[in-house]
């Protein structure tokens, strides 16, 4: 079916539009297929979940599906409440279920919503997965088979039933987090879980960890105060207000789903997705944790620099969780993140977790004493500066595919003043420049932009680069 496409995590559309009732009810039907053909047993007897976050609806379209799954014969477990996308994984995982169905659009506007498969491992669908449930559904299709129990039905029936998935979350964390150390700093935290699902768990979890805690936007918006669910900068601004006004030692945030995270430090600066990942890198394998380290393509080197300053392997995957989760499935892996704000632990689930994220950082907060700039600082002054940046270069869709193709088949030698070094093609193109600066572009899958991620050792040399990119691929 055409307009129903699994991207990079999953399907995602604008309500009322492409993501409707029945839409959603052909897409079960196609999972149930999936789950049947390759879950039987599983999928009879341990179960399959069905999860959602605080989107309009989102409680609707869980039903429904879930009305479907049990039509099928399979055993359906429906959170009780709304529940960020970690805690759904990681129930997948303790409850040995042959997956999970969850409702998220995650950081998209108030007017998409999403449904992403989660497998029995806990982690984003590998592409074969999505690929065979697409042509599952294309199968749904062609035969105008789809069943559902009624309502009534679905009262009566023993195959659906409504569970909790929080406290073996809570459980499982005690053994990731020093709770202890956070509880001896008597941290001050402002927690904006941006009217998203992350409302149930962080602010509580902080709370009885003895934080001084207060929740702004708390409580469930599906417009979400009319700004995106995503803990970038720019949607932060009224956390970054309190916190610098000397009303923390921290400001934490978590997206629609949870499964993002936004951090402010006590001075009211901004630290990125890539200083989060290289700081708890350093503080994990500060205290003699061992393992791999895995960034997709676009992460800061910094997090390279570490690496070989704790003498760990590091390794480069394409953009998207689900390759950082691949690596998790198949080597012993210290820590894995993302610039746009994706991170997991190996003793964790192979998912991206806000939640966890933000508890790492008031333990490693707790543990320095000392604001979370000042430690970055000092981390950078040791192994070396890195400054990054996303621009994004609005193409029409023919442009932008010819650029691609052209820096992959005519890579410059040099840009500004600096020699090409490398020339990386897992993912778009990176160009790597001979004083460790580098620019990534790669093309939007959605919309007519280019996106270009570059790096250098000064803001000063990256507003040059960025210049200098831009220069190139607008010529």
């Amino acid at each position: 079916m055409g307009e129903i496409k699994f991207g990079t995590d999953g399907w995602r559309a604008v309500m009322c539009d492409t993501f409707t009732f029945s839409n959603v009810r052909l897409v079960a039907q196609a999972i149930a297929d999936y789950l049947r053909a390759h879950y039987p047993a599983e999928s009879a007897e341990k179960g399959v979940l069905v999860g959602y976050d605080s989107r309009f609806l989102a409680e609707r379209f869980a039903d429904e599906a879930a009305r479907v799954l049990a039509a099928n014969g399979i055993r359906t477990l429906v959170t009780a409440v709304d529940a960020p996308t970690p805690v759904v994984a990681h129930a997948v995982v303790v409850r040995q279920a042959a997956g999970a169905l969850m409702f998220t659009a995650s950081h998209n506007p108030p007017e998409y919503n999403g449904l992403k498969f989660i497998p029995d491992y806990g982690g984003p669908a590998a592409p074969e997965i999505t690929r065979e449930i697409e042509e599952r559904l294309d199968g749904v299709l062609a035969r105008g088979q789809m069943r559902q129990l009624s309502a009534e039905e679905a009262r009566a029936s023993t195959l659906i039933e409504s569970i909790d998935p929080r406290p073996d979350y809570l459980h499982h964390l005690s053994s990731l987090v020093d709770f202890g150390l956070i509880r001896n700093a008597g941290l001050r935290v402002i927690y904006d879980p941006m009217y998203g699902t992350g409302r149930h768990y962080l602010g509580r979890i902080l709370t009885e960890a003895g934080c001084q805690v207060r929740v702004i936007h708390g409580q469930r918006d599906p417009l979400f105060g009319g700004l995106n669910p995503e803990p970038t900068e720019e949607q932060l601004a009224e956390l970054t207000g309190l916190v610098k006004g000397g009303e923390a030692d921290l400001g934490l945030a978590t997206d629609g789903d949870a499964d993002r995270f936004g951090v402010i430090d006590s001075q009211g600066r901004y630290i990125t997705p890539n200083q989060v990942i290289s700081l708890l890198l350093a503080h994990l394998a500060g205290k003699g944790e061992r393992g791999g380290v895995a960034r997709t393509v676009a992460t800061t080197h910094l997090i390279d620099r570490l690496a070989v300053k704790y003498g760990l392997a590091a390794y480069e995957t394409p953009v998207g969780f689900k390759h950082i989760c691949q690596l998790m499935r198949e080597k012993p892996i210290l820590i894995g993140g993302e610039e746009s704000g994706g991170l997991s632990i190996g003793r964790h689930i192979p998912e991206k977790d806000g939640i966890l994220a933000c508890l790492l950082v008031a333990e490693l907060r707790a543990a320095a004493k000392k604001p979370l700039a000042q430690i970055l600082d000092e981390l950078m002054r040791e192994v070396g500066p890195s400054f990054s940046r996303r621009i994004d270069i609005h193409l029409p869709e023919e442009r932008k595919r010819a650029v691609i193709e052209n820096l992959k088949i005519n890579p410059p030698e040099e840009v500004g003043d600096q020699a090409v070094t490398g020339v990386n093609t897992i993912d778009g193109v990176k160009v790597t420049l001979k004083d460790g600066s580098w620019f990534l572009a790669r093309p939007s899958g959605t919309e007519p932009l280019l996106r270009i991620y570059v790096e250098a050792g000064s803001e000063g040399l990256l507003q040059k680069r960025i210049a200098e990119v831009r220069a190139l691929v607008e010529a």
